[in-house]
């Protein structure tokens, strides 16, 4: 999947304009690449148009337009972009009572790196979590992450034949199992071009 240039992108005038068209196509675009993985883990699979987004609502928030500021968002967000042979997700871990979120977030350290994927019979794909920086402390995680699932080629072939995905994960404090239905496995299969 082509990474995201500044040509790509709207300027600050012309996403004021076209802001609320495009955020109902983004939230469209978003619901079957969203996976709930239990009561209190989603993971949105990223890609080219739900990157674009979040560099459109950066520069938008921070009112920026020169091209070194342009650059530094797209350098930040690009990486999220589908390489051909993996996805790649945000992690959210949501718990709406802060007490409760910050009591959890203590509990689930390290979870980030307990989920995986499976392709059919194939052995699972263990997601590689925040290659750009460390977001857990020693005690405690954090409780947005960014996920890559790195898959071989037999993965991908069997993934592109509509073999049956599975997404898990094994901590300790949390665990869950989800086999995704065909609509998710359809949008996530055409990321592995």
């Amino acid at each position: 999947m082509k990474k995201l240039a500044p040509s790509d992108l709207y300027t600050l005038e012309a996403y004021a304009r076209e802001r609320a068209a495009f955020r109902t196509r983004v939230i469209a675009h978003k619901r079957a690449r969203a996976v709930h993985l239990g009561a209190h883990l989603t993971l949105l699979f990223e890609d080219r148009l739900t990157v674009q987004y979040q560099v459109q609502e950066m520069l938008r928030i921070e009112r920026s337009f020169e091209a070194q500021a342009i650059q530094d968002e797209l350098d930040a967000y690009n990486p999220l972009i589908p390489d051909g042979a993996n996805l790649k997700a945000t992690l959210l871990i949501e718990y709406a009572d802060p007490h409760e979120r910050t009591r959890k977030l203590i509990e689930l350290h390290g979870i980030e790196r307990r989920i995986h994927m499976t392709v059919g019979e194939l052995p699972p794909c263990i997601a590689i979590a925040d290659e750009d920086l460390e977001r857990s402390t020693e005690n405690k995680t954090s409780a947005v992450h960014f996920l890559r699932f790195e898959f071989g080629s037999e993965q991908v072939a069997a993934f592109k034949r509509g073999a049956s995905i599975a997404l898990a994960v094994d901590h300790p404090a949390y665990r869950e199992r989800l086999v995704l239905d065909s609509a998710t496995c359809s949008v996530l299969a055409g990321d592995l071009d």
